[in-house]
């Protein structure tokens, strides 16, 4: 693919100065819409502040399902490198490990695999190792059972909630039900 292609895939439809939430400079935001097999149309927005080298970036379907509850059941390996957007709305629920990623004023959106959720999760607990306030024992038995789920050991729900219904777990097997109704077909 050339350049010339790819520019026409990636179409920047706004820029915008906004307040860096580090060290209240201003820096520039740019959102594009861009086009994905199976997905459809995302929204990718992307800012740098180049006074703290603070970073944005958030990604979301552009069109919405309504609010919705999207699940899925990791049942072997296989499942682990299923696709999923999540919308900084959204709300991740893994209930058998005891996982909740809620959303906050500074959520962004990302692109990855349920796998990557689960190595993002990691992350968080690797950071806690060393917080006195941290029960130790709860953070250890965590991370022996998500690494179990990785290596295709443990079965699990992974459970997406969205209220603006732009998040997606790209599967046959998800089930999806709208928040406020009935079945989204």
């Amino acid at each position: 693919m050339s350049n010339s292609d790819k520019e026409r895939d990636i179409q920047v439809i706004w820029t915008f100065t906004m307040k860096c939430p580090r060290c209240d400079s201003d820096f520039k935001v740019s959102d594009s819409i861009y086009e994905i097999p199976l997905v459809g149309k995302i929204l990718i927005s992307t800012g740098r502040c180049m006074k703290c080298g603070y970073r944005y970036s958030s990604v979301r379907a552009v069109e919405s399902h309504g609010p919705q509850k999207l699940t899925l059941r990791v049942e072997n390996p296989k499942d682990l490198n299923i696709f999923v957007l999540r919308a900084s709305s959204a709300t991740i629920k893994i209930p058998e490990l005891g996982i909740e990623i809620t959303p906050g004023p500074a959520a962004q959106g990302y692109i990855t695999t349920v796998e990557g959720v689960l190595d993002r999760v990691l992350e968080v607990l690797s950071i806690l190792k060393d917080d006195p306030e941290v029960d130790k024992e709860e953070r250890d038995k965590r991370e022996k059972m998500i690494k179990e789920a990785k290596e295709g050991k443990r079965k699990f729900t992974f459970v997406i909630i969205d209220p603006e219904g732009v998040s997606r777990i790209i599967s046959d097997k998800v089930e999806k039900e709208k928040l406020y109704g009935s079945y989204i077909t």
